[in-house]
């Protein structure tokens, strides 16, 4: 009714009206307009706003939609607000029997809905961080899970079916999801705030304020940190190391493989000294040798892959790959490389970091965030230290300074220059040998 016609020719007849009462009618009018409104339909926060409100309207009814978006671009004279009310998947059957199906949709049969996904040749790091934390909570009834409105994507459903009484879903609330945290850790619980990196930016503040500046023992389960694939820019993990390695007491890890996953979380649920968190990406592992159980790592070690002569390859997160295949190629052209695995940004392994620096003419780190991270630590570790006056020659290899369109993680690693054959070309450039006829080293 009130999205007519008629009803809004005779609103802006009234309107016209009132206009030409003196003041205190007007008001007067104005307040008897609204009592009577709120009497009928009652009163909207939007219209407090100033908002003209209209709703709500079912907005698979088109007939009842077209008139209203009709009226309201030919006669508003002010902001309004139209209140439509649709479904996710409306009139197809398979999105409307599978709500949680329609989320990050994977190719699918139009006929069924069924989803055809490519057989995996290793668990997803998602799985694999749900089964890790399943088995410790097994031994320890003070660890629980918290997730922002994602418990099927962090893996958390999983958690849940087990442990039911000790898994939040605050919903799609990640500053209250870690506020709460904070508050099961002051406690005496030991949280998993298992949030993805792109949407822990949101909760920001609460982390710093109400985890950091407290030192309150949670812990951080980072997931789709690094280029994500087919969501695109809005859930690209590239911030993560750098806000969070920045805090004092924090504890920041990120794991090489499936299998140092399973050991950070075991090294989380050890913690209590202050928060920590570790970083995952999307996606399956690579097919490492699984260990039986999680066994906590030393806080601010990292390890020595392979050693060589000339320069050192230091890698943080699940880059090491790339890493081992470069290192294979640059030994084909008689380079040999270190390979180090960090583990963690923060605190660093002083004592390695200072050691390949001193051993190597070359020092490359490499990572899957933004600038101000790992690498930025490691130079200034290195630059505090006197390093660079001996003659280092120091790259870090990160996420380049841009929001990289949405494709396969592959081709987003390629457009951002952190393959194989980019750190191979980095090595070389650095030691001043051509790509080709490389000097046995």
């Amino acid at each position: 009714l009130y999205a007519e016609e008629p009803f809004q020719e005779l609103k802006a007849a009234a309107k016209g009206a009132v206009s030409m009462l003196p003041g205190p009618f007007r008001e007067g009018a104005k307040r008897a307009k609204d009592m009577l409104k709120g009497m009928a339909v009652g009163g909207t926060l939007f219209e407090q706003l100033g908002f003209s409100y209209l709703g709500p309207i079912d907005g698979h009814d088109l007939n009842q939609l077209l008139p209203v978006l009709r009226t309201v671009k030919a006669r508003a004279t002010g902001p309004v607000l139209i209140h439509v009310i649709t479904k996710k998947g409306k009139g197809y059957g398979p999105a409307e029997a599978a709500r949680d199906k329609g989320h990050a949709t994977a190719k699918f049969n139009v006929l069924t809905g069924e989803q055809s996904k490519a057989p995996s040749n290793a668990p997803s790091y998602t799985r694999v961080f749900a089964d890790s934390l399943i088995a410790q909570a097994a031994d320890d009834d003070k660890i629980c899970a918290v997730t922002a409105a994602m418990p099927d994507g962090t893996g958390l459903n999983l958690f849940a079916e087990r442990y039911p009484s000790r898994c939040f879903d605050v919903g799609i609330a990640e500053q209250h999801g870690v506020t709460f945290s904070a508050a099961l850790a002051a406690g005496g619980m030991k949280p998993f705030c298992t949030i993805y990196s792109t949407f822990l930016q949101r909760g920001y503040d609460q982390v710093v304020h109400d985890v950091a500046i407290q030192r309150l023992p949670v812990r951080f389960a980072i997931d789709r940190a690094g280029l994500v694939g087919a969501d695109g820019a809005t859930h690209a993990g590239s911030f993560d190391v750098a806000f969070l390695a920045n805090l004092p007491g924090f504890v920041v890890m990120a794991a090489a493989d499936e299998a140092e996953l399973v050991h950070m979380v075991a090294t989380a649920a050890a913690h209590d000294d202050g928060p920590i968190a570790f970083r995952f990406p999307r996606g399956e592992g690579a097919g490492v040798t699984m260990p039986e159980r999680g066994q906590p790592l030393e806080i601010g070690k990292g390890r020595i892959i392979a050693e060589g002569k000339r320069v050192a390859l230091l890698s943080f997160g699940t880059r090491l790959a790339e890493v081992e295949k470069a290192a294979e190629a640059l030994r084909a052209k008689g380079i040999t490389s270190t390979i180090a695995d960090a583990r963690f940004a923060k605190p660093l392994d002083r004592e390695m970091i200072l050691r390949l620096a001193a051993d190597h003419e070359a020092l490359i780190t490499i990572e899957e965030g933004a600038v101000g991270g790992f690498g930025s630590h490691v130079a200034q570790l290195l630059a505090d230290e006197g390093v660079f006056d001996a003659g280092l020659k120091y790259r870090s290899m990160v996420l380049p300074d841009t929001f990289i369109d949405q494709a396969s993680p592959a081709d987003m690693y390629a457009v951002a220059g952190m393959n194989a054959e980019h750190i191979e070309a980095k090595v070389l450039d650095v030691l001043g040998i051509a790509s080709i006829g490389a000097q046995r080293a």
